[in-house]
């Protein structure tokens, strides 16, 4: 008997994508396993986005990571989503069974993740997101989900704010409200968690969101989504005013975890994945084992 050389496709379409991360997390876990599963990391602007799915089906793709602007645009090119991507209205990571095409969404699990290692209870606290898209979604649908009372949804596109608040009004048990962005924003007294859900600071380091950073009050949990960056300077400001920082590495790690085992069905090497990813940005990983 003769060599397999096929490999199992997985990757991530986006656009940007060039500095997306993730194949770093998820080919190290691969490697760990010895599988053979190739990890690509593929630019598809957002007109192509249907030509892809469909490439995708056709090269027998076991799966794919989405990222934006695809999160939401992709649903239409799948067979069936999880009851829990159906309420957030958006979906990062798709698997292929029985030659169908699933979605899911592990960004607000990778986001929850993280704040459970770090210690961080959610229930009966007042969180800030900014931003309504896809990220945005999954974060506050989780944290719905966690028993959190109040989230403020603070967009620049007032349409898109709104359609998040009442969804988070309709379909779960958290009091929603929406403030349009609208120049510099005040960060609320109450605030418990305050979250930066856009792509401010992602292909643009030196980018800060408009917000005015002495309203932030002291030790509150400050949580930043950027995927590409250690300490983004929307972390560096919270930091400088004593309050505890996440950043988007970490959530990356969970939600890149979470997608392994979809694909996989084998146990995710957070640890390895952690590791691997903070190799690449020159500092020690700082989960615990």
């Amino acid at each position: 008997m003769g060599n397999n050389y096929q490999e199992k496709l997985v990757g991530v379409f986006g656009d940007p994508v060039d500095e997306n991360p993730s194949v770093v997390i998820e080919q190290a876990a691969f490697d760990y396993y010895k599988i053979p599963y190739r990890y690509l990391t593929v630019q598809v602007k957002e007109p192509e986005l249907k030509q892809a799915m469909e490439g995708m089906r056709a090269m027998n793709f076991s799966g794919i990571n989405l990222t934006m602007p695809h999160k939401q645009n992709v649903l239409p090119y799948l067979d069936e989503i999880s009851h829990t991507a159906a309420i957030i209205g958006a979906v990062n990571t798709v698997y292929r069974k029985k030659g169908r095409l699933y979605g899911e969404n592990t960004d607000g699990k990778g986001f929850m993740q993280n704040l459970k290692n770090g210690s961080v209870e959610v229930a009966g606290k007042k969180a800030v997101i900014l931003g309504a898209g896809g990220v945005a979604r999954a974060i506050s649908v989780e944290l719905a989900k966690a028993g959190i009372v109040k989230i403020v949804i603070v967009n620049i596109v007032r349409e898109q704010g709104e359609e998040l608040t009442k969804l988070l009004n309709d379909k779960t048990k958290t009091k929603a409200e929406f403030v349009f962005w609208e120049g510099t924003f005040l960060v609320p007294e109450d605030t418990d968690l305050f979250v930066n859900a856009t792509s401010i600071g992602f292909e643009n380091a030196n980018e800060l969101p408009d917000v005015d950073y002495d309203s932030l009050p002291p030790k509150i949990v400050v949580c930043d989504v950027i995927p590409n960056q250690v300490s983004t300077r929307f972390l560096k400001e919270a930091e400088k005013r004593n309050c505890r920082v996440f950043n988007g590495l970490q959530m990356l790690v969970y939600q890149g975890a979470f997608a392994f085992e979809i694909w996989t069905g084998l146990e995710a090497p957070v640890d390895v994945m952690a590791n691997a990813l903070m190799d690449v940005y020159g500092v020690k990983s700082s989960r615990s084992a």
